[in-house]
């Protein structure tokens, strides 16, 4: 049946219903069936026809989908046929996807994002980074605009609320690997105190600069590198011999130290590493800063210095310069998860439920890079949507990958 007519209710105000014929490309979300497949007895009941495994695969295909634009959009797509047939759902009701967000629980959907993270290859092709796509790990938090009725969004008042992303993302994978959903106010440092691992080479900005939680990374048996605030005090153990390379990234000064002033000192056990890396923006890029930022240590100027502290010290220091930098791949994802992704927009009101949402997010985000062999932009995006809206054939999306992949190993090798 590929007619708008048998379309069950009633379309939302000024919308018109949604087709069948307008809807395709079930068949890229075949990978995810068997990891789905343990979540259908989740919370079962014999009364309730809305399993978590259907409740996922249709929030998932409203992120590929622009034509689906809220829960009401969701709802009048469970009554197509087609989409019935592929994804194994009934009919389900308005009420029904609003409860999901608050009976499902969303730490289920970790194991989900952490296999296909596993199965993500690398993205970066530094040769310098060969040898750290498993550990090189970036971890900040960014906030996702709520609404005043979702009370537990504490931010900066009744009428401004906010949920807060805290985002563990493999570097050289361009990968999701863990996430966690509270109110804007929590904070940041004790959420990361929770993802910490064995393993892994952590970058953080100098919101996380503590003394305590450095330390912590080190009892974790990890490592780190983390900028310090202009502020930051410390006394010179010795200092290391730049190199060529060093002087060239920017590097000033690269000094094994104690960190701390007398009454921290006891905080961080051993000497660490102090990379100084004088910054010059050429092109002199405007830098706003944000009203509701607490990130005091933003600057507004094209000319400044960084302080790196580390506790490698078999490292040159123009390659701890460069792993800094990679750390900026976080805040590219961001903009992509928020911007391009469909990810201002709430589904649900409740913490439980905006978590199964982004976590939904990230799932398709690692999707089309395995499906597509790179990041995931805006162009590759843009095609997925139109081939699943069916103004794209399977052909031409292959082709159009193809022509990415071939652009991107070009680009490579030059």
């Amino acid at each position: 049946m590929n007619s708008c007519s048998n379309t069950a209710g009633k379309a939302t105000k000024n919308k018109e219903p949604i087709c069948d014929t307008a809807l395709q490309g079930f068949k890229y979300f075949k990978v995810l069936w068997p990891l789905l497949k343990e979540l259908h007895s989740v919370r079962d009941h014999p009364q309730r026809l809305l399993h978590y495994d259907q409740y996922i695969s249709l929030i998932l295909f409203y992120f590929f989908n622009p034509v689906i634009e809220s829960l009401r959009a969701i709802r009048e797509v469970s009554q197509l046929e087609k989409v019935r047939r592929v994804l194994g759902i009934h009919s389900t009701s308005l009420g029904s996807l609003s409860e999901a967000g608050n009976v499902f629980d969303y730490k289920l959907l970790t194991p989900i994002l952490k296999g296909l993270a596993e199965k993500a290859i690398p993205l970066e092709t530094d040769f310098r980074l060969k040898g750290l796509e498993k550990v090189l790990t970036a971890f900040d938090g960014t906030l996702l605009p709520a609404l005043p009725k979702m009370l537990w969004a504490l931010w900066l008042d009744e009428k401004h609320k906010a949920a807060k992303l805290h985002l563990e993302f493999n570097i050289v994978k361009g990968a999701p690997t863990k996430a966690y959903i509270t109110d804007a106010k929590a904070n940041e440092k004790t959420i990361f105190r929770k993802a910490l691992s064995k393993g892994k080479l952590y970058v953080v900005d100098a919101g996380y600069a503590d003394y305590h939680l450095l330390q912590d990374i080190k009892d974790a048996e990890s490592s780190f590198v983390v900028r310090l605030r202009e502020n930051a005090v410390w006394d010179t153990l010795y200092e290391r011999e730049l190199t060529l390379e060093d002087r060239k990234a920017g590097v000033k000064r690269d000094l094994v130290v104690r960190l701390g002033c007398d009454s921290k000192k006891h905080e961080l056990s051993d000497p660490v590493r102090l990379v100084e890396i004088h910054h010059f923006d050429p092109i002199n890029r405007p830098r706003p800063l944000r009203v509701s930022s607490k990130k005091t240590f933003r600057t507004k100027d094209s000319e400044y210095d960084l302080l790196l502290a580390t506790d490698l010290l078999d490292l040159s220091a123009d390659l701890i310069a460069m792993i800094y930098r990679y750390r900026w791949q976080i805040e590219l994802f961001f903009r992509w998860f928020k911007c391009v992704l469909k990810c201002k927009h709430l589904l649900s009101l409740s913490e439980n439920g905006v978590a199964i949402q982004v976590y939904c997010a990230l799932i398709a985000s690692l999707l089309i890079s395995l499906w597509s062999g790179r990041k995931p932009t805006k162009r590759i995006f843009e095609m997925i949507c139109l081939h699943m809206q069916g103004w794209a054939s399977d052909e031409e999306l292959e082709k159009y990958l193809k022509t990415f992949k071939k652009a991107e190993n070009q680009k490579n090798n030059s």
